[in-house]
């Protein structure tokens, strides 16, 4: 069973169980590094604190925002 979620607007398929993910894994399978990243889950912003709770279930929505340094 995969994990089905809109991740920026788009579709993604993830090979996790479909219910209680830990965002920290699905960050991982999707190939962002998590201390880069800022998540909004479901229309809310998701905690650091609870990354590693198994929360991610098929259907739900993510956002994810690269943080990007630089500039002069």
């Amino acid at each position: 069973m995969a994990l089905e979620l809109t991740v920026n607007g788009a579709q993604h398929s993830i090979d996790r169980p479909a219910s209680g993910a830990p965002l920290i894994e699905v960050l991982d399978s999707l190939g962002y590094n998590p201390s880069l990243v800022v998540v909004e889950h479901n229309g809310l912003i998701a905690p650091r604190s609870l990354w590693t709770e198994p929360r991610i279930n098929s259907g739900d929505n993510l956002e994810i925002v690269t943080i990007v340094g630089g500039g002069s």
